[in-house]
């Protein structure tokens, strides 16, 4: 369970960024962050992971924010309500169990870890503020799995008025199929869905030294 996320902002970005995905969008904003989440490696799912530390490595050295999120529950998971309850596996989240985050998905000293006990990076926590405090309009959401985290997310960024962009390759899921389908659904409603060569290229694109745009 988790995720990661990028953003760009300013007029020039927004065009760029719906000029790589490829269809009329949202688009980018007006300042960029890349969020990062709590990476759990599995095998069906290190492409991603890989794909992931690449987007959070290029926004990085593209000067964006970056942060992450983890799920984290008290011991008994009762914090974690009927979600908790639904899938007893999540107490692998309580404190004091071995983490199960990835070497390559760890957060750098400074960098903003946002801690969650449902799907969504939004629910219950104190993302919007901090994205908004910060300027952001727009984030580039990676992680895992496609079906819980990142969709609810991507959902969550839109209702609260945040640009959510969706790297495909550095999102993945249990089942390809679930990943397709729920890729196919958020690029309908809720967010553009970008590859990850087209997000690369978006966030390289941006400057932070030399202002607004790019």
């Amino acid at each position: 369970m988790s995720d990661d996320l990028a953003a760009a902002t300013g007029p020039r970005d927004s065009a760029a960024a719906s000029a790589a995905a490829g269809r009329r969008g949202a688009g980018g904003g007006r300042r960029p962050r890349l969020p990062g989440g709590r990476v759990a490696a599995a095998r069906p799912v290190e492409d991603a992971v890989a794909a992931a530390a690449a987007l959070v490595g290029a926004g990085r050295t593209a000067g964006l924010p970056v942060l992450f999120t983890r799920v984290a529950y008290r011991p008994g998971g009762a914090d974690g309500g009927l979600f908790r309850l639904k899938i007893p596996a999540l107490r692998v989240f309580e404190e004091g169990a071995p983490s199960a985050t990835s070497p390559r998905g760890r957060p750098r000293p400074g960098e903003t870890v946002v801690t969650k006990q449902y799907a969504s990076a939004f629910h219950g926590t104190s993302l919007a503020a901090t994205l908004t405090a910060s300027g952001i309009d727009t984030v580039l959401i990676c992680g895992l799995t496609t079906s819980g985290c990142i969709r609810a997310t991507a959902t969550d960024a839109l209702q609260h008025g945040f640009r959510p962009l969706v790297v495909d390759e550095a999102c993945g899921d249990r089942d390809r199929r679930l990943h397709e389908a729920n890729l196919l659904d958020l690029g309908a409603k809720y967010a553009d869905v970008l590859s990850l060569d087209e997000a690369l290229s978006t966030v390289r694109g941006f400057s932070p030294g030399r202002g607004e745009g790019h």
